[in-house]
């Protein structure tokens, strides 16, 4: 499943709620191989660099394992983004799965602004940046 494209969205606002059940730890795990091919890095630069087994983050990736708050929080530091980015986006995810609209959507139908990518370039830039001081 592709991370979801807000543009998309905005242009052709479907709240209808899918059909198949949507779990935690599928939306959790597309959200980290997101950000972690978005930096261009391996999964095993990160597991290195979160101290988790290369299979252990592949499964998480994978929505096959829960990640604790503890491993999670290891994989975000390893990722440089912050915990409560991953969160954010997750609930967002969940909320375009379940028909309703995010609340960057809802504010920005109210002022009709463009709704920006789930990941915006400036934010993995400013991320990579902080990486490499």
């Amino acid at each position: 499943m592709r991370f979801t494209d807000r543009k998309e969205i905005a242009m052709n606002v479907n709240t209808e709620p899918r059909t198949e059940m949507v779990l935690l730890r599928r939306e959790m795990g597309d959200v980290l191989r997101e950000y972690r091919q978005r930096q261009g890095r391996t999964l095993r630069e990160v597991s290195s660099d979160a101290r988790v087994s290369l299979g252990y983050l592949s499964e998480v990736e994978r929505g096959q394992k829960e990640a604790s708050s503890e491993l999670l929080d290891s994989i975000c530091r390893a990722l440089n983004v912050p915990l409560s980015h991953v969160l954010r986006l997750i609930a967002d995810r969940m909320d375009l799965a379940g028909g309703r609209l995010t609340p960057a959507m809802r504010r920005a139908r109210s002022v009709k602004m463009q709704i920006p990518d789930s990941i915006p370039d400036s934010v993995i830039n400013a991320e990579l940046a902080a990486m490499n001081r």
